[in-house]
């Protein structure tokens, strides 16, 4: 997965001369979390004056992260990666090739806390939180990414884990919508409260990067 800076992302990332090249560097399939006009409503987070403006996502063979990662690194002007493993929760919906799936995408870039050891950290993630982020919002997708190993040289700040998460087109203006709430203010009150108890105990409440997107999926 890379987080990528620059101008004219979707139009640069969604070019098919990149997915012939991504193709013939040994890649699968491609997935764009895009920053653009259709989610401008909705909520960013940044740990640097620069927001994110896209998160890519590659399924490779392995040992072609070197060859994906420069052809990347051309449509981009600035690119940040690292290998995963991937967690699903909620699997995705499926979308035809290369058209875009109405909902706000969006993908946190999540630090571990220096207090919390990695194993704990883990547990406390994995195992404790996923239930109560699934109770208490109306996410129709979740997928938990946990880093291995950085696969860029440039990496402004240590990231540990990405997580994506899809909701409602609706949410990015309305909290009801985003949480599932039904329009409850009590109900939206006492999720929100549960999410935010939870999400405290693995710090991802603070040095966080949300890139909200418009998601694109390729078979390559």
């Amino acid at each position: 997965m890379y987080a990528a800076w620059g101008g004219e992302l979707t139009q640069r990332l969604r070019d098919e001369a990149l997915r012939e090249r991504l193709a013939a560097a040994g890649a699968r399939r491609l997935q764009l979390n895009v920053d653009d006009a259709d989610v401008a409503p909705a909520m960013r987070l940044a740990t640097s004056p620069e927001h994110i403006g896209a998160i890519v996502s590659v399924w490779t063979d392995a040992g072609s992260d070197t060859a994906v990662t420069e052809a990347l690194a051309g449509a981009t002007d600035l690119l940040a990666g690292w290998e995963v493993d991937e967690r699903l929760p909620i699997p995705p919906p499926e979308t035809p090739d290369g058209v875009r799936l109405d909902a706000l995408a969006n993908v946190a870039v999540l630090r571990r806390p220096d207090e919390l050891r990695r194993e704990e950290w883990l547990h406390r993630w994995l195992v404790e939180h996923t239930p109560v982020a699934i109770a208490t919002q109306a996410s129709f997708g979740y997928v938990q990414n946990v880093v291995t190993r950085p696969v860029t040289p440039h990496q402004p700040r240590r990231v540990d884990a990405l997580v994506e998460e899809l909701f409602p087109s609706a949410g990015m203006v309305d909290m009801h919508a985003f949480y599932g709430s039904g329009g409850d203010e009590a109900e939206l009150g006492d999720r929100l409260t549960r999410l935010m108890a939870s999400v405290a105990r693995i710090g991802f409440d603070r040095d966080i990067d949300l890139v909200p997107g418009s998601r694109y999926v390729y078979d390559l």
